[in-house]
């Protein structure tokens, strides 16, 4: 557990209240066209496009987009076929090392815009290879330790997932990707709240920041999500909670 899983409960919040303002609303279309085009129309079936859903009913995304959204990358050729998943690695403030996830029909336009946010914000955008090998992709589901024992949340390792750690006020339950759904249906079924769970890239080492780089860093990851073509923005960095209360006030 690290202050980079603090801050992404922080900023699962904050993208549930954007989204409500229809700012989200384009990145989770895009998310849902492109796991229906991948993986078929069938959330039950595709694990990626349940959670994609799952996410826009989060956001009170009206129904009828979202099944708008499903037939769109289910439908032939069109804009499901032009967006195109884009990974961009670099550093940011403090040397920490930052993967951020795109889904674009114009990678030329994308590239400019994150290059331009890395260097704006004390950054600097790498070549692929550069930082990814210092993450793994995993399932991460974040719970509040304060409304559960590690005794009510056994029904997850019962379902496969692979570890459970505290820290501060969080538990973080970790799967494969591939066990992602299944552990999170069962923490549904036994009524556990979960602050966050989605697929990500975790980091397999941290690196520690103090308050004034943590500062500088939170805006270059700002930057990069106000990114309409930007889906999800992850860093290995260890800060304490109360510095990221602090920097995301």
């Amino acid at each position: 557990m690290s202050g980079h899983s603090k801050w992404s409960s922080i900023k699962h919040k904050k993208a549930i209240v954007d989204s409500r303002r229809g700012a989200q609303f384009s990145k989770l279309t895009r998310a849902i066209t492109v796991a229906a085009r991948e993986g078929g129309g069938d959330p039950d079936a595709n694990a990626t496009l349940e959670n994609a859903v799952r996410k826009a009913k989060e956001a009170s995304m009206p129904k009828d987009n979202i099944e708008r959204a499903i037939a769109k990358g289910t439908g032939e050729g069109g804009e499901a076929d032009a967006i195109e998943s884009v990974l961009y690695e670099g550093y940011g403030p403090g040397g920490v090392a930052i993967l951020v996830e795109a889904l674009t029909e114009n990678r030329n336009r994308t590239s400019a815009d994150v290059r331009h946010a890395f260097a704006k914000n004390a950054g600097n955008l790498g070549e692929p290879g550069s930082v990814a090998y210092l993450f793994e992709k995993k399932g991460v589901i974040l719970i509040d330790s304060a409304a559960y024992s590690e005794d009510d949340l056994m029904v997850a390792v019962e379902a496969g997932a692979q570890d459970i750690s505290t820290e501060g006020d969080l538990f973080e339950v970790i799967t494969e990707p591939a066990g992602f759904t299944p552990v999170r249906r069962a923490l549904e079924e036994a009524g556990i709240a979960m602050d966050s769970a989605e697929v990500a890239y975790r980091p397999t080492t941290l690196v520690p920041v103090d308050e004034a780089h943590a500062a500088k860093l939170m805006r270059l990851i700002d930057a990069l999500e106000d990114n309409d073509d930007v889906s999800a923005v992850h860093a290995n960095f260890d800060v304490s909670a109360e510095v990221l209360e602090r920097v995301a006030g």
